[in-house]
């Protein structure tokens, strides 16, 4: 986390939490989502619109990325001063890319260690890494397969819909009694 945001929890601790203004998409792409956006239903909903604005602001995309983690209840935020910005997902926190010499970078830039692979019912495969559970980018699927060919991981079988809970995360963040 910043210093800078540090210090803004420091000064204004009870500022109230942010839900539904910001979305991550399964290639690892944020979204802001205004009040119109909002209103045509939840991020992965597939609505059209639902999704807003996809973010190209570099630097934006960096702080948000430095300020990224999860609460006691495996709900996903953006730490934004001393407001959470809860982050509705459409798959899963983390979106890995990965290279051919068995590097794994996620999202947001860091590095990550494999722990496990996870294939599901439609061919989507999840790494289980010390940073926690990913959908690996699509272009980035054949190289997986690479992977898989030279014994560098074993896959296991998991249905899409059991991964939220298998891994303890939260799609569509909720207000809960008594926080901030």
């Amino acid at each position: 986390m910043d210093d800078i945001v540090r210090q803004a929890i420091a000064k204004w601790p009870r500022v109230p939490h942010c839900f539904g203004w910001l979305g991550l998409d399964a290639r690892g792409r944020w979204y802001l989502r205004d009040a119109a956006a909002q209103a045509l239903g939840a991020f992965g909903s597939g609505v059209p619109g639902a999704r807003g604005e996809l973010l190209r602001h570099d630097k934006l995309i960096d702080f948000i990325g430095r300020n990224y983690e999860a609460d006691e209840f495996g709900q996903w935020f953006f730490q934004n001063g001393p407001q959470r910005v809860y982050v509705e997902l459409e798959c899963t926190p983390w979106v890995w890319r990965v290279h051919a010499d068995g590097l794994v970078l996620a999202h947001t830039g860091q590095p990550a260690a494999v722990q496990g692979l996870w294939l599901d019912e439609a061919g989507r495969v999840y790494l289980q890494t010390d940073r926690g559970i990913g959908l690996v980018h699509s272009q980035d699927v054949v190289l997986i397969a690479t992977a898989l060919e030279q014994g560098r991981w074993s896959p296991q079988s998991i249905l899409a819909a059991e991964v939220p809970a298998r891994f303890g995360f939260v799609l569509r963040p909720e207000r809960r009694s008594g926080a901030a």
